[in-house]
């Protein structure tokens, strides 16, 4: 499609995001510049028809929460076909984690941003399991950054189920799928009847899965379907943190190879719950994202570095000269709540731009990165906007 009419407003659809079985995700735009996400379901197949109600009601249910995709509306899309398809109006984000561990370097991704996400995702699993749902399809491509939140969503509830009320044969993805899953499918395929039905302790199991790849770098899909993994995966997450040990403090690391652990029990009923692995020391220690994050994780504010020399920070003429000026190339871009040069350390020489959104400062990043400014080369990162708030300016890690 083109274009959709939502509400009695047309909405051009500027790319397709993505594409599955029974439904597309298309990026969509309406005339007062508001973006926002349209899954559409295809016409005429069974399958599209119950995809629909099914993701439609479990949506509706569990609306609220800051780390699951937000349900604008829904709507039915009549083409110039006379082909009839119903859609859900979604919020749109950012990056997904599949696109960072795309991007992650070969030691896998920060503690930082480990931490960040294995937090934001155990509050939506926490939220969902109290309201009695099971996720069924948790993997990095259904995990997704929002830039205007700071945080990281949960995405795709096409196959979630009322926990004791399983109505999907096969669940989760290869890769991600616990043993327990992989047992029922393969009953069901068998065409043996299957009782009782999975509980949301397969949603860990996918979760632990994702965070050893996030700290390994490295997808696990080979290793977790292998035999070694089966008979002993303590054994193989203990030989992936030892290759690894190097990289940041022993005791964060232990707690992150346990907490793992935790989720990755082979007995369903031994596997930690969302809110008792929220409880773990991993959480209460504090870490630093790498500069490459902050490249990747779109946020309000924007940090340009490799710009001001210190003879321009001592001298308060060229100080101030040097703020009106990068307020005036900034406000090029979006508007601009706010702007800092700190003089000293954390921080010194760097810019520090909060603009009124974050699809200012995504157009800022765009048209800046790289430019020269005084014969140098602009680095133009994002910036926690809560850490900017709290006057925190990271000592970045390289």
């Amino acid at each position: 499609p083109v274009l959709f009419e939502i509400f009695g407003e047309l909405w051009t659809v500027q790319s397709r995001l993505g594409q599955g079985v029974s439904a597309s995700v298309y990026r969509v735009s309406s005339g007062r510049a508001s973006t926002a996400a349209v899954k559409e379901f295809q016409a005429d197949t069974q399958g599209g028809d119950y995809g629909y109600h099914k993701e439609r009601s479990v949506l509706e249910d569990i609306q609220g929460h800051k780390n699951i995709v937000t349900l604008y509306g829904v709507f039915t899309n009549h083409s110039c076909m006379g082909v009839s398809t119903r859609c859900l109006l979604l919020e749109l984000l950012d990056v997904s984690l599949s696109e960072l561990l795309m991007r992650a370097s070969p030691q896998g991704h920060s503690m930082w941003l480990i931490q960040h996400c294995a937090r934001d995702i155990l509050e939506a699993l926490a939220f969902l399991h109290r309201e009695g749902y099971v996720h069924a399809d948790l993997k990095p491509r259904n995990i997704l950054w929002s830039a205007d939140d700071e945080c990281f969503k949960l995405i795709d509830f096409g196959l979630s189920f009322k926990e004791g009320n399983q109505d999907v044969k096969y669940i989760q993805t290869d890769g991600y799928r616990a043993p327990e899953a992989e047992l029922q499918n393969s009953l069901a395929q068998a065409g043996l009847e299957v009782e009782g039905g999975c509980t949301a302790a397969v949603d860990l199991w996918s979760l632990g899965v994702v965070l050893l790849e996030m700290f390994s770098g490295i997808k696990l899909k080979d290793t977790v379907r292998s035999k070694e993994w089966k008979d002993n995966s303590a054994a193989i997450i203990d030989h992936v943190f030892a290759k690894n040990m190097l990289r940041c403090p022993a005791i964060p690391v232990y707690h992150l190879r346990d907490l793992i652990k935790s989720m990755v029990v082979n007995n369903p009923t031994q596997r930690c719950t969302a809110e008792a692995a929220l409880l773990s020391p991993f959480f209460s220690i504090p870490f630093a994202p790498h500069i490459q994050e902050l490249v990747l994780l779109p946020s309000p504010v924007l940090r340009l570095i490799n710009l001001i020399d210190d003879d321009h920070l001592n001298n308060d003429e060229e100080y101030e000269d040097i703020m009106d000026d990068m307020k005036e190339e900034c406000q090029k871009y979006g508007s601009v709540v706010s702007l800092l040069i700190p003089r000293e350390n954390p921080g010194k020489g760097q810019v520090y731009v909060e603009y009124a959104n974050s699809s200012d400062s995504k157009e800022a990043q765009r048209l800046l990165m790289g430019r020269t400014f005084d014969g140098k080369f602009v680095v133009a990162t994002f910036y926690p906007l809560s850490a900017y708030k709290r006057g925190y300016l990271y000592q970045i890690v390289q």
